[in-house]
């Protein structure tokens, strides 16, 4: 369903390497909210119906391994950046990876652990292994729905609602980069998909949340949604239209750590792909921000 046959180790990690295909991404921040889908997709096609062994190598959670080892992996799911396991019983295994977050998994017996793993799954056909994460833990079901409400929408889910987001953006005089970077109004965006769709849609990162339209809203939302999908399906985050791909503008093809054509991320001084003025950076919420000066004043 989601391309081509996977080698025999694979490691996904948000500054590793993109999941399931696609070429190879690196990303210096926390893994954007697609990453965190193709995992779940990911650990469903591994998982999902078996008997599991759980382990904790490391030790850090090997109370947690033992609670869910010999269970049945039920579903995956992925909200935002949180990554959900269901076992059968009470409990539900909840990580994020934040920045330093790695996960290794492969066919057949696992290899002799090395390093920090925090977690090692097994079955009768694969294995995984997590290390690094900034959470590991189990939920009880009233904890996982207070993790499912405390998140804004997610535009990967089909059961999101995009007004419950626009209800804080259009009370808030914040700017709207840093409302959508806010993962309790919108969850699993990142400073890419966030800059990308604020050029895409012609708005100022520094714009009031309250100033944004409803129509513009409801356009916001359907380029995330159509960017964050195009993301797992490809595994790199792609933002630049036809018109301004490299081999249309006849211009050399972006060479970045994480992988896809842009058009401001991190390129500040270059110019813009459709005006040619030089791409502004800044900063918001100690984040660096990326603008067109032209095209989004």
């Amino acid at each position: 369903m989601l391309g081509t046959p996977l080698p025999a180790v694979t490691t996904w990690q948000g500054r590793a390497r993109p999941l399931l295909t696609g070429p190879l991404a690196t990303l210096g921040v926390v893994p954007e909210g697609h990453t965190i889908h193709r995992l779940a997709a990911r650990h469903a096609e591994l998982f999902v119906g078996d008997k599991v062994l759980a382990a904790s190598p490391q030790g850090r959670f090997a109370d947690g391994a033992a609670r869910i080892s010999g269970t049945v992996l039920e579903a995956t799911e992925a909200y935002g950046k949180h990554l959900l396991h269901h076992y059968a019983g009470e409990f539900a295994l909840h990580v994020h990876l934040g920045l330093y977050g790695k996960v290794t998994d492969g066919d057949g017996e696992p290899p002799e652990p090395v390093g920090q793993i925090r977690l090692r799954l097994t079955s009768d056909r694969h294995w995984l292994d997590l290390r690094g994460p900034t959470a590991c833990e189990l939920l009880s079901p009233p904890e996982v729905a207070a993790l499912r409400a405390r998140l804004g929408p997610d535009p990967l889910r089909a059961d999101a609602d995009p007004e419950r987001a626009y209800a804080r953006i259009s009370r808030s005089v914040m700017p709207l980069a840093a409302l959508l970077l806010d993962q309790t109004v919108v969850a699993g965006t990142g400073l890419i998909f966030v800059t990308e769709a604020l050029f895409r849609a012609g708005l100022s990162p520094r714009l009031p949340g309250r100033e944004l339209t409803p129509a513009g809203w409801q356009v916001l939302w359907a380029d995330l949604v159509e960017l964050m999908t195009l993301a797992v399906t490809t595994g790199r985050i792609d933002t630049v239209r036809a018109a301004h791909l490299p081999e249309a503008m006849g211009r050399p093809a972006r060479v970045d750590r994480h992988g896809g054509e842009v058009y401001v991320y991190r390129r500040p001084g270059q110019p813009c792909h459709v005006c040619r003025t030089p791409i502004s950076r800044g900063t918001i919420t100690a984040r660096n921000l990326y603008w067109c000066p032209t095209c989004q004043s």
